[in-house]
């Protein structure tokens, strides 16, 4: 609530100085015009006074105390009522327009500030009654001119401080809506985000050590499943710990994170561990492309992902990983000459499929596109922005 009154002060101190800027400003002009006046030291009375208003409304602030409006009010107010006291027959048409011009704009002006409030009230009644009074009893032709002017000042100060007055808080609330709704979006997206990332993880290491335990390990050694599981194992205690890992390969999580890494650096280490498992890979073009560390990471995973696919449904043991780049993106095309499958019959849901190659490439800017028939081996192209 604070920060919404405060708002709507400073708004409201911002109008009332620009009018009693305008206002302050046009009423000097009209006492500078030159014609005859009943009192010509009026003019010098009036013009000082004026100034210390409009010097006052330039220094107006939201944060200025009621003694310092109360101040700038009292010098309009007192050039009013020396302007009007002057000379009760004026003939100078611009001086009957200054009278008009201070009462509805200057003093007008710091009716905006006075229009909020129970106590300010009286001060904002007392100010209009009074300035109009003024109008009133002066003596001249053009007097109607001059209540015009009032009226229509002080009807549109206070159209204006009703107006600002209610529409901040509003405007202020739909704001706050508005933030509290996009922090729940937010927070649901991060949540969404940590929950397939998590996903991915187990896919990548548990699930996929419970699948060649579930096939009591055919393919892969002994040492080897034993190797994996104990990785897993540690990465697992990492997490009840409460660290949060950095994937670098398939099944291998670290925890220190790398700014910037060649992709050379990681190939072969990916290449050993399939070895182990009874995939050979072979590697054609380039490795030494520098990625950042969160794309080098997803291309990296999504690679290892698809090997883990021939490994596991290919039925052979070798597989071809063709490295190629241009200036904007590095690409990775995957080939095996396995028995293949349809691909309009892949089952939705398939986490290794849509959630650690697609969707993980996807999240960096990247694209997988897969080509495969039966018995005709399967090829799997990976591309990441660089």
């Amino acid at each position: 609530m604070n920060g919404i009154t405060t708002e709507r002060d400073r708004l409201l101190a911002a109008a009332a100085r620009i009018m009693g800027v305008l206002s302050t400003f046009t009423a000097l002009l009209c006492v500078a015009v030159e014609g005859p006046v009943p009192a010509p030291w009026v003019e010098a009375v009036v013009a000082g006074l004026l100034v210390l208003a409009l010097l006052g409304f330039l220094r107006l602030r939201g944060s200025s105390g009621i003694l310092f409006i109360v101040g700038i009010d009292v010098c309009a107010v007192a050039a009013l009522v020396a302007l009007g006291a002057a000379g009760q027959a004026y003939t100078n048409t611009a001086m009957v327009y200054a009278l008009g011009v201070i009462a509805g704009g200057t003093i007008g002006a710091i009716g905006i500030l006075l229009f909020t409030t129970g106590p300010r009230i009286i001060l904002f009644a007392a100010n209009l009654i009074g300035s109009l009074a003024v109008l009133v009893g002066i003596e001249s032709p053009h007097k109607f001119h001059a209540i015009v002017i009032g009226v229509g000042g002080w009807a549109f100060c206070a159209v204006l401080a009703l107006w600002l007055g209610r529409i901040v808080p509003q405007a202020m609330r739909r704001i706050a809506n508005m933030s509290d709704a996009y922090r729940a979006e937010r927070v649901a997206s991060e949540f969404e985000a940590r929950r397939r990332q998590g996903a991915r993880l187990l896919h990548d290491t548990v699930l996929a050590t419970l699948t060649l335990l579930a096939h009591s390990g055919v393919g892969v050694g002994e040492s080897a499943l034993r190797e994996q599981a104990g990785e897993d194992a540690a990465l697992l205690r990492q997490l009840r710990m409460g660290h949060t890992p950095n994937p670098a390969a398939s099944g291998e999580y670290k925890l220190r994170p790398v700014e910037e890494s060649t992709l050379g650096n990681t190939l072969e280490s990916v290449k050993q561990r399939f070895r182990r498992m009874g995939l050979e890979v072979t590697w054609h073009g380039k490795g030494q492309v520098l990625l950042p560390s969160d794309t080098l990471d997803a291309f990296l995973l999504a690679l290892t992902e698809s090997l883990e696919n021939v490994r596991r449904h290919s039925g052979v043991g070798e597989a071809h990983v063709t490295i190629t780049d241009d200036e904007s993106s590095v690409r990775a095309m995957v080939t095996d000459d396995g028995v293949g499958f349809d691909t309009n019959a892949i089952p939705e849901g398939r986490l290794g499929l849509s959630e650690s190659i697609m969707a993980r490439l996807r999240d960096v800017g990247g694209s997988a596109r897969l080509f495969s028939a039966p018995g005709n081996g399967t090829t799997v192209v990976l591309e990441v922005p660089k």
